[in-house]
């Protein structure tokens, strides 16, 4: 319901191609990518605290990436690490026809090595490197715990760290027992226990 009267007519039209095209690559793993309401919302939430500089680790095909770049304002930037590039690439025609490739830094790596390069930078400036505004997390879930620990270091005061599927389909307030096998995920369920424990 909130997908067809709120979501989908108000999506923006080179968000639903991508989201197509990557169906149409991808089949039922286009279930990677973000879903138009969590879309929308990451718009949103980008536009209230008027974020202009960016990290998103994990990019698929890159609808989330998408949904940055078309938020932030025309100097804005983001910061996109992937392994693959194959996948990142499906979303290029897209990004480029929505006027905002300008605004996007893909960096084709492993997240934590480019992570400690960047908090490396910051040493040997003194702190004096700029800091992220905004970092949405939708990588690999067992290195969550260490994505969180090196974005801290790299956000600013004020910013915003935005994690995919940590409510993993309401497993987080479910016990063991009462998950389907496939949502019982020893990597989430550590990630939970980590947030839940005070280390936000």
């Amino acid at each position: 319901y909130i997908l067809d009267t709120s979501v989908f007519p108000r999506e923006h039209e080179l968000l639903k191609q991508l989201r197509t095209a990557t169906f149409e690559k991808y089949g039922r793993l286009c279930e990677l990518s973000v879903p138009g309401d969590e879309g929308m919302f990451l718009s949103m939430l980008l536009k209230l605290i008027n974020a202009k500089r960016t990290l998103e680790i994990g990019v698929f095909t890159g609808y989330s990436l998408l949904t940055t770049a078309l938020a932030l304002p025309d100097d804005g930037e983001v910061t996109a690490i992937d392994l693959d590039r194959e996948a990142y690439e499906v979303g290029l025609p897209f990004i480029a026809k929505a006027g905002v490739a300008h605004k996007i830094n893909f960096i084709q790596s492993d997240a934590l090595s480019v992570l400690d390069q960047m908090l490396s930078q910051k040493v040997r400036e003194q702190g004096r490197a700029e800091e992220f505004d905004f970092v949405f997390v939708d990588a690999d879930k067992a290195d969550y715990r260490g994505y969180h620990e090196r974005v801290m270091r790299l956000l600013r005061i004020g910013g915003v760290v935005a994690y995919d599927n940590t409510l993993w389909y309401g497993s987080v307030a479910k016990g063991q027992e009462e998950l389907p096998e496939f949502l019982r995920s020893r990597a989430m369920e550590d990630v939970s226990s980590y947030f839940y424990n005070g280390h936000a």
